[in-house]
């Protein structure tokens, strides 16, 4: 989940048009003014058909094994309490096809001997994974650091070779594991000002993982937060076997709106509509004390954002893929709950998933039970929120 963006104005596909297709070949992209150079387009992907087919439908499980604001960290009990089995079987029974674990790497990354993971601590990560692979899932493994760590590979070549040794590590205590249902997930949102620094680093790390794991699949992302936008700008990885992931949150007024995390403004708006218009988005500019706050409030109600404006967003992702012939997956979107109305937040919900079906792009919502959930935890208890499910198109 994105911590601080602010709002934009206004293939080989992973191909799951609908909920029981596959990958499918590249498709052909209509001839433009440098496509005299080319005559077709020749697909570059090596994963597997049949790995595709394993993350059609998923979730984000948050707030395990990272993003843990516990005082007391990352501990035994949380480990053990936070999502248990009875979690993961409702995950499976809700329509779920796999899971996207974030695991933050700092407190498994001693200092200068990274590759020396602690066997306490991958026997917790192991029973998280294991959890979820016997209910007939698939998982993600992502690594999901605060944003100090991110900076640090910024700036900080020797902390580039230590992140890479820990993914070789990592990588290699995996590849054993079943290669069709774990995925490894080089960086959630990295935070690159610089988009060709950020190509080398990922290139560098996908190399590490792949010595230490020959057969699964890994999964990058564009420079800054996984935006849609970074990831039309990349060029793919030498790597075959590779899907590619964004994340959609547009527009952030929106889908964040009353957050106190990321722009500063968002915790002035409250009650914004989706579809947005004018009128609505006038009033509540009325509630923002800062005017170059407000014109923003104001210029999402002008941008009209409904379906067909985030599909043009999700169709030249589309088109990236398809130019490239490499798969793409859409690994975190959603709405916080706390003031979105929730028949706003469903539409919304609703648009973004057909949208990614429509282009045959696998999703994995954000997230279980955190505060863009898909269930609401009661005395303990989780009980799944059937508006949400039902713009995801799951029972």
């Amino acid at each position: 989940m994105q911590c601080l963006r602010f709002m934009r104005p206004a293939g080989l596909l992973v191909c799951l048009s609908g909920v029981g297709a596959s990958f499918l070949p590249a498709q052909s992209v209509a001839p433009s003014s440098s496509a005299q150079q080319v005559s077709s387009i020749v697909p570059i992907s090596s994963v597997p058909a049949s790995r595709a087919t394993h993350l059609r439908r998923g979730i984000n499980a948050s707030e395990w094994f990272a993003q843990v604001y516990d005082k007391r960290g990352y501990t035994k009990e949380h480990f053990e309490t936070w999502s248990t089995g009875q979690d993961i079987a409702l995950i499976k029974s809700m329509g779920f096809d796999h899971v996207r674990l974030s695991v933050n790497p700092q407190p498994m990354m001693p200092a200068h001997r990274p590759n020396e993971i602690p066997a306490e601590y991958l026997a917790y990560l192991d029973a998280a994974v294991k959890m979820i692979l016997d209910q007939g899932l698939a998982v993600v493994i992502d690594l999901h650091p605060e944003s100090d760590f991110k900076a640090r590979l910024v700036k900080d070549d020797s902390f580039v070779q230590e992140f890479a040794d820990f993914w070789r590590a990592l990588a290699r205590h995996y590849s054993s594991w079943d290669a069709d249902r774990v995925f490894f997930e080089i960086l959630n949102e990295p935070e690159f000002p610089d988009r060709y620094r950020w190509y080398g680093v990922q290139a560098r790390l996908a190399a590490a993982i792949r010595e230490g794991a020959p057969r699964q699949t890994i999964i990058a992302a564009g420079a800054r937060w996984s935006d849609d936008d970074e990831l039309v700008f990349l060029e793919p990885l030498r790597d075959p076997n590779v899907i590619y992931n964004f994340h959609f949150y547009e527009p952030h007024i929106f889908t964040h709106q009353g957050a106190t995390w990321g722009a500063y403004f968002w915790h002035w708006v409250k009650g914004l509509r989706y579809p947005s218009s004018p009128e609505q988005a006038a009033q509540v500019a009325e509630g923002v004390p800062d005017a170059m706050d407000r014109l923003l409030v104001i210029r999402y109600g002008q941008d009209h954002w409904d379906a067909a404006r985030i599909d043009a967003e999700i169709t030249q992702v589309g088109a990236w893929a398809g130019q490239h012939g490499v798969p793409v997956v859409c690994n975190e979107f959603g709405v916080y709950r706390a003031y979105a109305d929730p028949h706003d937040r469903a539409a919304w919900i609703h648009d973004v998933r057909a949208s990614l079906e429509q282009h045959g792009m696998g999703w994995t919502m954000w997230d279980y039970s955190g505060s863009f959930g898909v269930v609401v935890k009661k005395n303990g208890a989780a009980e799944p929120d059937e508006l949400t499910l039902k713009a995801l198109g799951l029972k």
